[in-house]
């Protein structure tokens, strides 16, 4: 996050809390048309089993939250608030919730750059104070988390049944499961035909 953000962030983390919901961090975008301001909250850790974020818990915090920034006015001119869960890709805010996450593939973006690096994605090893290390390359690489500008998990979406497991060669794309698939039975004949094929519609959600 952004000095600013972080300031946002500390001034309404309590508001959140009280509604029973944890903020995880915000996004603060300026633009000359005027400033967004992104908030990610989550339902307890303790309690993520149990319930998750609805769309009633993200216009309750924005209600309070808008109030609350009306009073403080912390940020000068126009501004568009924003309320979202995290989703899958969730987004990663300061090295406690990198610890949190251990294990799993992050994309991140730093501030500066390091080793001639401002973006990589690789597995979250482990959290060493201030410091989050990744697998990057076949090799540990430290970042200090005060110079992560943006991060997110990369969701595992074969695992997660969304993606499917075949590759293009027709072969399991999942690591370790590299076996060649039972081939296709070739076309009756080779002539291109004019006769439409039937499909049934795909449903839109």
């Amino acid at each position: 996050m952004t000095d600013k953000a972080d300031d946002i962030a500390a001034l309404l983390s309590p508001t959140v809390q009280a509604l029973g919901l944890e903020l995880l961090g915000i996004e603060y975008l300026p633009a000359p048309g005027g400033a967004t301001v992104r908030l990610y909250i989550d339902v307890p850790q303790a309690e993520a089993q149990a319930r998750s974020v609805g769309i009633e818990d993200c216009e309750a915090v924005s209600r309070e939250v808008s109030a609350q920034l009306d009073v403080e006015d912390p940020i000068s001119g126009n501004y568009t608030l924003e309320v979202s869960s995290p989703g899958l890709d969730r987004p990663l805010f300061g090295a406690a919730q990198f610890a949190r996450f251990a294990g799993e593939s992050a994309k991140v973006t730093l501030k500066l750059p390091q080793d001639g690096r401002r973006r990589l994605q690789g597995a979250i090893l482990r959290v060493d104070g201030g410091t989050v290390v990744f697998a990057l390359d076949n090799a540990e690489f430290a970042v200090d988390a005060g110079n992560i500008d943006k991060a997110r998990l990369v969701p595992d979406w074969v695992a997660l049944g969304l993606a499917p497991a075949m590759d293009k060669s027709g072969r399991d794309a999942r690591p370790g499961k590299q076996k060649k698939a039972a081939g296709r039975k070739p076309a009756t004949d080779g002539k291109p035909t004019n006769k439409p094929t039937a499909g049934k519609p795909s449903s839109a959600e």
